[in-house]
């Protein structure tokens, strides 16, 4: 009786692998491309096609799929299935000074659009897309681009998948949960999850196309706008609402949980926060997260949106105090400077008599051009006139004099320089904004952080992962000099933006 059992079992489970080896055997093929800026509206450099393609031509092919952290997630995970067929489709590279730059002219938006239609039509068709893109673009003459992305890829790509993966500096709403078939956002500022969150959203294309997987979204408005200092993940109530998203994501398994704080300096109709959840064909399930997640965001709105920073003066008798006590190195985020041209915080160093204290960086190319002109030699002794004319808010220019120390190449830069001056003190000048993110540049130029009291850094909270997280700074203090992003929201003059969002328009 047990041998007459066996063997239909044995053909039944042999009928049953031969049945899952044949759909595993189908091949599909997606294609991946990235366009991405997070848009500063009120900076004056507007973004064209010259500053997309300052550091070469759009990138094609296998050179797309090493194109940032997300993309390369996405990459490095469908390696592991061997049905699929992956491909890089054109796309522009990043915009020379980043979010310095301001509205994206409509024949850049146009063009690299159209280089992506151009592309599908030619290698096409694909079972499937991801499009790893910012969420924070601002384009002249187009409201919701990152929409209109996906729209314009649709419109030739037809209805197949379109999975979008976003910072979580993102301006978003409804228009793109309606045209993607999914949206995933970053969960930590600074951004370590980039390259997960590229992975998963591999893995939730495969499911799809599997049919494993049929993703509904539901994305709400919280009607909150926060400054990008205020948004790293490492303080309260940030991490709580990161927190919040993950428990979700952990009790119910396929839910994707997103929020974006959004961008604040980007007058756009869409601005502030967003919250965006997918699931697995449960419609009441998504719209249940996403009202627990809008609720909690206007729950903690004061603790979140309605701080206040102390300006240049108060912020530099701060750092100097704390450096006498011995809390060294102290670090002043210059979180507001957008061009990193602002002199603000680098004159009050020096009037309140500041010592060993090192800029990291003031962006100048001005004096980086003239001193080159001048066929300057590193041990020159020099007296020069730096930063203070990119923007209405950078200030004046600060005379220094001192020894130009150092005078060559660094990273992407063909120059920067280095001068001592003053009391042991420091300025490091890049041709453009440089945001320092740990102590790299100081290595490169021997200048030891050991013997640094007060270092002066243009950045929002990036800086936090070479200076706080590594228990280098010995304090911290974030300054609201006047700059292109100050933490005070209510001195934009937005045109563009909702009039119910906190805390500018709407109050307690």
């Amino acid at each position: 009786m047990n041998k007459i059992l066996i063997i239909p079992i044995s053909i039944l489970l042999l009928f049953s692998c031969n049945n899952i080896n044949k759909t595993d055997t189908k091949v599909f093929k997606i294609g991946a491309a990235v366009f991405s800026h997070e848009t500063c509206t009120f900076c004056p450099r507007e973004t064209g096609i010259k500053e997309f393609e300052y550091y070469g031509p759009p990138l094609k092919g296998n050179d797309v799929l090493s194109e940032g952290a997300y993309i390369k997630g996405f990459a490095n995970r469908m390696k592991e299935y061997d049905n699929v067929i992956l491909e890089g489709i054109t796309s522009p590279r990043d915009a020379l000074g980043g979010s310095s730059g301001s509205w994206i002219t409509t024949e850049a938006f146009d063009k690299y659009t159209g280089l992506m239609q151009d592309d599908i039509r030619a290698n096409g068709p694909y079972d499937g897309i991801y499009l790893s893109l910012h969420g924070g673009m601002a384009v002249t003459g187009v409201l919701k681009p990152e929409a209109e992305i996906v729209r314009r890829i649709r419109k030739v790509a037809g209805d197949i998948p379109i999975i979008v993966t976003l910072d979580l500096h993102a301006n978003e709403d409804h228009e793109l949960s309606d045209v993607a078939t999914a949206v995933i956002i970053v969960k930590r500022f600074p951004h370590y999850d980039s390259h997960y969150q590229g992975e998963r959203a591999a893995r939730l294309m495969v499911n799809i196309l599997k049919g494993d997987y049929k993703p509904v979204m539901s994305t709400r408005k919280p009607g909150v706008i926060t400054p990008s200092v205020y948004q790293g993940t490492g303080v309260s109530p940030a991490m709580e609402i990161m927190e919040r998203a993950r428990r979700w994501e952990d009790r119910i398994p396929g839910t994707y949980v997103s929020v974006a704080f959004g961008f604040a300096y980007a007058d756009v109709p869409d601005v502030g926060a967003t919250v965006m959840v997918v699931t697995n064909d449960d419609q009441k399930l998504a719209d249940q997260i996403a009202d627990d997640m809008n609720e909690y965001i206007w729950r903690v709105r004061k603790e979140f949106a309605g701080k206040k920073l102390p300006g240049p003066a108060e912020g530099v008798s701060l750092s100097i105090s704390a450096a006498k006590k011995g809390k060294t190195p102290v670090i002043i985020a210059d979180h507001s400077d957008r061009t990193g041209n602002s002199t603000h915080i680098m004159a009050e160093l020096i009037k309140q008599g500041a010592k060993n204290f090192c800029i990291a960086t003031l962006a100048d190319k001005k004096l980086i051009d003239r001193l080159e002109e001048l066929d300057t030699k590193t041990g020159d002794k020099i007296i020069v006139m730096v930063g203070g004319y990119a923007d209405e808010y950078a200030g004046t220019p600060v005379e220094i004099k001192g020894t130009l120390e150092y005078f060559d190449k660094y990273s992407k830069f063909n120059k920067i320089a280095v001068v001592k001056f003053g009391n042991n003190n420091t300025v490091i000048i890049t041709p453009e904004l440089h945001q320092v993110m740990t102590t790299d540049i100081l290595k490169f130029l021997k200048l030891d952080i050991k013997n640094i009291d007060i270092l002066l850094l243009k950045s929002r909270v990036h800086f936090r992962r070479g200076f706080y997280e590594t228990g280098i700074a010995g304090a911290i203090f974030e300054v609201d000099a006047p700059g292109l992003g100050p933490a005070d929201l209510t001195a934009i003059p937005y045109k563009n933006i909702p009039k119910n969002i906190y805390p500018i328009y709407r109050k307690d």
